[in-house]
């Protein structure tokens, strides 16, 4: 089956490529689509604005997701926020001090993953899959690898690297873009 990324982001592509080889041929995103403004209020809205509009530009399933930060002491900010949280444009270093500016004295970094990864097909039937990594944020950014927030993650079930400092195979293994989208595999195959 081929699937259109809907992401324009390059780093998520490339995992999106990583976690889907096997299940479907993933073909990169239309370079002259516009982006899609994400209004929603809801990772699902967002993800499925996305999907929408990459499908009906090119007539294919479209895969696209949406994930949030969750950081317990922000009362779950940035959330549905987190990719434009430091401003706009969105820039991941502006986000990432941000929450260390904000949790600076904090007593607790607990924080959370969620992504909902999304197919739309051009009939309109939808996949949707859910994927979540409990962690907690590092006091200061730790390690050169992924983007995002992925120098200042600590994943729960990890051994105390951040995803920055993992290899890819470790990072897909624990991160909540690997479970939703091993999850969305499994929707993709057919039955045995």
């Amino acid at each position: 089956m081929r699937i259109v990324c809907a992401s324009a982001n390059l780093h998520k592509a490339a995992e999106i490529a990583d976690l889907m080889h096997g299940v479907a041929e993933l073909v990169p995103r239309p370079a002259g689509l516009a982006d899609v403004d994400e209004h929603e209020d809801t990772l699902v809205g967002n993800a499925r604005l996305k999907a929408v509009a990459v499908c009906a530009a090119t007539g294919l399933p479209a895969v696209a997701d949406d994930t949030g930060l969750e950081i317990d002491a922000l009362g779950g900010a940035p959330g549905v926020r987190t990719a434009r949280w430091g401003g706009e444009p969105p820039d991941d270093a502006r986000n990432r001090a941000r929450a260390l500016r904000e949790l600076a004295g904090a007593a607790s970094r607990t924080a959370r993953f969620r992504t909902v990864a999304l197919v739309r097909f051009p009939d309109g039937r939808e996949l949707v899959a859910e994927g979540t990594c409990e962690g907690s944020i590092a006091g200061a950014e730790r390690g050169s690898r992924g983007f995002g927030y992925d120098p200042l993650f600590i994943p729960a079930e990890g051994d105390g690297r951040t995803f920055a400092e993992m290899t890819i195979e470790d990072k897909h293994r624990l991160s909540h873009r690997g479970r939703a989208f091993r999850a969305l595999a499994l929707l993709l195959s057919p039955p045995a």
